[in-house]
């Protein structure tokens, strides 16, 4: 950790609430050294298809269940959740080939959207399909079951860039592939 990041350079997370699905191991495995896709490539894409269009329940902590108020005006939220099953050792990996792909060169962790990160805080865009008191039936989560969740925000597409937006060629390859 950088001196210039203060003395103590430690963050406190409180997780807020717990993902339940059916999803029980993450689609990548990290090791010491690099990603692979658990599946062969056919089967993965079949997997990612198949996760669009499954529900998922987002617990909220029962005493926290105010800071939901107004969330069901949104049709979309980001999940922020913390990737649990990332072995510590693998949160230091400072490059991978992006979805274990050999094939496509090694990039830094900051230009992917690898779970195996320093701190591996993950997102997703999700439907929402109901809210039910502290619980959110969403669509589409890919967080594995007894994901700890650390925030939810509205997604409002107005506070995004919608032009000009680049990608990498390998990153559009990858969503030409998944799509």
């Amino acid at each position: 950790m950088s001196q210039q990041m203060g003395k103590s350079g430690e963050v406190t997370l409180m997780p807020v609430g717990i993902v339940r699905n059916e999803i029980k191991e993450p689609l990548l495995k990290v090791g010491s050294d690099d990603i692979e896709l658990q599946e062969k490539f056919a089967q993965a894409k079949k997997k990612i298809h198949e996760i669009r269009e499954k529900e998922s329940e987002v617990i909220i902590e029962k005493e926290l269940e105010g800071i939901l108020e107004g969330i069901e005006d949104f049709s979309h939220v980001m999940v922020l959740y913390w990737a649990h099953q990332i072995p510590s050792e693998s949160r230091s990996l400072t490059k991978i080939h992006p979805m274990g792909r050999k094939e496509l060169p090694l990039m830094g962790i900051f230009a992917t959207c690898s779970p195996a990160r320093p701190n591996p805080v993950l997102t997703t865009v999700v439907q929402l399909v109901e809210r039910k008191g502290n619980i959110l039936i969403v669509k589409g989560l890919d967080a594995v079951d007894g994901s700890p969740v650390i925030d939810i925000k509205p997604f409002a597409p107005g506070f995004y860039p919608s032009e000009e937006v680049k990608t990498s060629e390998w990153m559009e390859q990858i969503q030409r592939e998944f799509s």
